[in-house]
C-alpha cells in the first residue's frame, strides 16, 4: 500500500516535471516573440512617358531611357517591405485632342508587394508618346496608394509642366494635402527651365515634399532611390482635426501632433485639459504653400474658459521663410488634494494676405503639436520672461556689467586729467 502510493506520488511529481519542462520553454518563447512588425510604407512612382521625353539631352541619350535605367536600379534596391506601384502619363494618346489627350494617364504596376521582374518588364515597353496630364495623373495616384497605416508618397518625374490647364496640378496637390490623407509628393524635373522649377516647386511644398531638378542618369537613380528608402523612415502620423471658431465646442485633444487648415487672417481654437502637476507645452507652425504678402504672422495664446489670457507667442515673417512657428508653456504646481484638470482654450490665428488672384481654398496648413510633461518643482519661474530659473544669472551679467562701465569710466577720466595736468 505504501509502495502504490510512493509510486503514485512519484508518477505525479514525474508529470509535473514534464509539464513545467514543456511549459517553461513555451512561456520563453511567448516572451521571446517578436514585435509586430510597423505597417508597410507605400509608394508610387509616377513617370512623365510624353513625346518631349523622345529629347537626346541626359548624358547622350534620351530622357526616355536614363529613366528606365534608373527605374530598373530602384527596382532592384527598393527594400521588401514597401508596397511600389507605377503610375503613367502621356503613354498611350499620340493625338492631338486636348480632352482625350489630359484623360492619358493609368497604373503601369498596381501599389503592393512588389515583383521585381515584373515591375522592369512592365516599364520597357513604354515609349514617349503624347500629353502631359500631372494633374490627372496626381489624383489617380492618390487613390492609388489611399488606405493603410503606414507612410504615403509619390514621386513624381517629369520634363516640363502640365498640359492641361485650366486644371492646375499645384491646387490638386493642395487639395489632396486638404484631405488628411498625410500623402507627400516629391517631384524630379528633368528640365530646369524656370517654369517647370516653379510648377513642381509648388506642388511639392503643398504637401511637404522636395523639388529636384536633375540632368544625369545617376543622378536620378540616387534621387529617386533615397526618396523609396526616406519611405521607411519612422515618422509620427499627424492626426486631422478642425479647430472650433470659438472655446466652446472647440475639438478636445490630447498629447499628440494634429494637422488642421486656416484661410487668411482665420483663428481656430482647441481645448486641451492640464492636470496639476503637468505642464504644458504646445507649438503651432503655419506654411504658405502659395503666393502670399510679404508680411505676415502666426498667434498661438493659451487662455482660460472665462477669456482671461495665460500665456501668448506671436511670431512674424517677411517672405524669407515658406514656415512660421509660435511656442508657449504653461506648468500647473502639483496638489495634494483632488483638484480636477484646468482646461485650457488654445487659439491659433494669422495674418496672411495674397493677391485677389490666389485662391484662399483649402486654407493654409497649420501642424499643431501638443505635449504635457511633469511641471517643474518652481512653475512660477517658467513664466519669468521665459527663462525660467536662469534670470538669476541674466541679472548678475547685467549688473556685474554696469559696475565694470562705471569702472571703466572713472580709469578713463582719471587717466584724462594726469595727462592734462602732466
Amino acid at each position: 500500500m505504501i509502495i502504490r502510493k510512493l509510486l503514485t506520488a512519484g508518477l505525479g511529481a514525474g508529470l509535473l516535471a514534464f509539464a513545467a519542462g514543456g511549459l517553461l520553454p513555451t512561456l520563453a518563447a511567448a516572451d521571446e516573440q517578436p514585435a509586430a512588425a510597423p505597417p508597410a510604407p507605400k509608394v508610387e512612382l509616377v513617370l512623365d512617358v510624353s513625346g518631349s521625353m523622345n529629347a537626346r539631352d541626359i548624358d547622350g541619350q534620351t530622357r526616355m531611357s536614363a529613366a528606365k535605367q534608373a527605374f530598373d536600379d530602384v527596382l532592384d534596391s527598393t527594400p521588401a517591405n514597401v508596397e511600389l506601384g507605377i503610375r503613367t502619363l502621356g503613354a498611350d494618346y499620340p493625338g492631338n485632342d486636348r480632352k482625350t489627350g489630359c484623360k492619358d494617364t493609368r497604373q503601369l504596376y498596381p501599389v503592393g508587394p512588389l515583383d521585381r521582374n515584373e515591375a522592369k518588364t512592365a516599364v520597357a515597353t513604354l515609349a514617349p508618346t503624347g500629353w502631359t496630364p500631372i494633374g490627372p495623373a496626381l489624383l489617380r495616384a492618390a487613390d492609388d496608394i489611399k488606405g493603410g497605416s503606414g507612410t504615403h508618397r509619390l514621386v513624381l518625374i517629369t520634363d516640363g509642366e502640365d498640359t492641361c490647364a485650366p486644371l492646375n496640378p499645384c491646387d490638386v496637390a493642395r487639395d489632396i494635402a486638404a484631405k488628411g490623407i498625410h500623402l507627400v509628393i516629391d517631384t524630379l524635373g528633368l528640365v530646369p527651365d524656370a517654369s517647370t522649377r516653379n510648377q513642381l516647386s509648388c506642388i511639392a511644398e503643398a504637401t511637404g515634399g522636395t523639388y529636384t531638378a536633375v540632368q544625369h542618369r545617376q543622378q536620378l537613380t540616387t534621387k529617386v532611390k533615397q526618396l523609396v528608402d526616406r519611405s521607411t523612415d519612422v515618422q509620427v502620423a499627424p492626426v486631422a482635426t478642425q479647430g472650433g471658431a470659438q472655446c466652446t465646442g472647440a475639438p478636445q485633444l490630447k498629447a499628440g501632433v494634429y494637422t488642421d487648415r486656416e484661410t487668411f487672417s482665420q483663428n481656430r481654437w482647441y481645448r486641451v485639459d492640464v492636470p496639476p502637476g503637468q505642464e504644458l507645452r504646445a507649438s503651432a507652425s503655419i506654411s504658405d504653400d502659395r503666393a502670399v504678402n510679404a508680411d505676415y504672422g502666426i498667434l498661438l495664446r493659451g487662455v482660460t474658459l472665462h477669456g482671461r489670457e495665460i500665456v501668448r507667442d506671436d511670431e512674424g515673417g517677411t517672405g524669407r521663410t515658406d514656415v512660421v512657428s509660435a511656442g508657449i508653456r504653461y506648468p500647473k504646481p502639483s496638489t495634494d488634494d483632488d483638484t480636477p484638470p484646468e482646461t485650457v482654450c488654445l487659439q491659433v490665428g494669422n495674418s496672411f494676405s495674397a493677391p485677389a488672384s490666389v485662391k484662399v481654398s483649402p486654407g493654409l496648413p497649420v501642424e499643431l503639436s501638443i505635449d504635457l510633461v511633469p511641471s517643474p518643482d518652481q512653475p512660477s519661474d517658467v513664466a519669468f520672461y521665459g527663462l525660467g530659473s536662469g534670470w538669476w544669472l541674466l541679472g548678475a551679467l547685467a549688473a556685474t556689467g554696469a559696475v565694470m562701465g562705471l569702472l571703466s569710466g572713472w580709469i578713463a577720466r582719471w587717466r584724462l586729467n594726469v595727462r592734462r595736468n602732466a
